[in-house]
């Protein structure tokens, strides 16, 4: 007979690897299977925070990833073109630095760790089902290179397999805060164009970041308004270069670069799934996808992976049942990325920033401090709902004397911040 896995785990990368080796170190027996193999590239912004570079090194991984000549991320500058906010984050688990690694260095350390702590790792492994026993998800059916059928069991399904989840498809997680597509964007990375940490320059309808990776390249993404993604596609290469003229300076900088890889892109619909039911569980861009102007997803993928397997930690113990531990679990993800993800999608859209935002930011600029806290709320090291509380906003607003207060509420870009639970009925099954 098949043995029966604790967990077995879709998807090895970013969400997927650290989950199963999270749950392997504490004993269990995980399966963590990838249609993939390792190394190879996956679309991606490539940024790790502070709170993602604070994971990495709390599982022993940071120095791995630095010593693969990824320069480490200290500095963040947001160039509004009438102003600039600069500034570094504050630290997260004594940890002050973010990187950016190429997937195919990142997703391989993962692996790897994945591996040493015990799990089982199957690369070349096509999930085609996911088996369903009275409606609670029990295993998977799929296939190795062989192409022969195989068939696993486990108490608990985990679907790390990214926005396009079979998981979640098979479950049928129910979606909420769903935005569609709001923006589009296309990468690609240059040799000669060194940068002071991640730089973003936003313009009305216009976006680029300018992240520095592995072996002195530096990748740019950038992104148009999902209304104009057709324009974008006709010229690739046209459209993208012409729109750096938007700010001289950096255009001039990137006029003196080589580009060394190919266009990558397109448009992320953003949307939240709830992260569990009978048998399974979501992690990553499985269970919560965004835009990815503001480089979130790595970091996010990261913090689930902890959550999750501490919340399957308490089942597989018998502390808490499945449904207590997991609903935990739901609630604290919605609590910390709902803020982040209304302001990822006004940045997605291209619109400029609602007045309120555009008179806070122009409050903060110059001011360091300020700066930093701001930088600390992209970077996830300060919540959103701490900097744009009123009586900081009021704080804030003091620095600039000749300018009316902002609202002393929320901007509107955080007004619908409401997630499961005491959060908005429409999270609910």
């Amino acid at each position: 007979m098949a043995k029966e896995y604790d967990a077995i785990v879709v998807g090895a990368r970013c969400a997927g690897s650290p989950t199963a080796m999270l749950l392997a170190k504490k004993g269990y027996r995980v399966l963590v299977v990838d249609r993939a193999s390792f190394p190879s590239d996956t679309m991606s912004t490539l940024v790790i925070h502070v709170p993602g570079a604070a994971a990495l090194h709390r599982w022993g991984l940071l120095q791995d990833v630095l010593a693969s000549n990824c320069p480490p991320i200290e500095r963040y500058s947001f160039d509004f073109g009438a102003f600039m906010v600069a500034g570094r984050p504050r630290p997260s688990g004594g940890i002050a630095i973010g990187c950016a690694p190429r997937r195919t260095i990142l997703d391989t350390i993962l692996v790897d760790a994945a591996a040493r702590a015990g799990a089982e790792v199957r690369e070349r492994f096509s999930v085609d089902e996911v088996l369903i026993e009275d409606g609670a998800a029990v295993g998977i059916r799929g296939h190795g290179p062989d192409g022969k059928p195989v068939i696993e069991r486990g108490r608990v399904v985990v679907g790390a397999d990214g926005r396009n989840s079979l998981v979640a498809e098979a479950v049928n997680a129910q979606e909420y805060n769903s935005k569609g597509k709001l923006g589009w964007a296309y990468y690609t990375f240059w040799s000669g164009l060194p940068v002071d940490g991640v730089e973003t320059v936003i313009r009305p309808h216009r976006g680029w970041g300018a992240i520095p990776t592995n072996d002195g390249l530096t990748c740019i993404i950038q992104g148009w308004p999902r209304a104009e993604a057709k324009a974008f596609r006709a010229d690739i290469e046209g459209n993208y270069l012409k729109t750096f003229d938007l700010a001289p300076e950096f255009a001039e900088r990137v006029r003196g670069a080589t580009r060394v890889d190919r266009f990558t892109g397109g448009g992320v619909p953003n949307f939240l799934r709830k992260p569990f039911g009978p048998g399974w569980a979501l992690v990553g861009d499985a269970g919560y996808t965004k835009d990815p102007v503001t480089a979130q997803g790595i970091s996010d993928a990261f913090r689930d992976a902890e959550r999750c397997a501490a919340a399957l930690d308490e089942v597989f113990l018998g502390d808490r049942p499945f449904e207590d531990a997991m609903a935990e679990y739901h609630v604290a993800r919605d609590s910390q990325v709902l803020p982040m993800y209304e302001m990822t999608a006004q940045f997605a859209s291209g619109e400029p920033p609602p007045p309120e935002m555009q008179q806070l930011l122009g409050a903060v600029a110059g001011h360091q401090e300020a700066m930093n806290d701001f930088i600390s709320v992209v970077a996830g090291s300060l919540p959103a709902v701490e900097f744009f509380d009123p009586e900081n906003l009021r704080r804030l607003a003091s620095l600039a004397p000749t300018t009316s207060q902002p609202d002393a509420g929320r901007p509107p870009m955080l007004a619908s911040t409401r997630g499961p639970g005491s959060l908005d009925d429409a999270t609910r099954p």
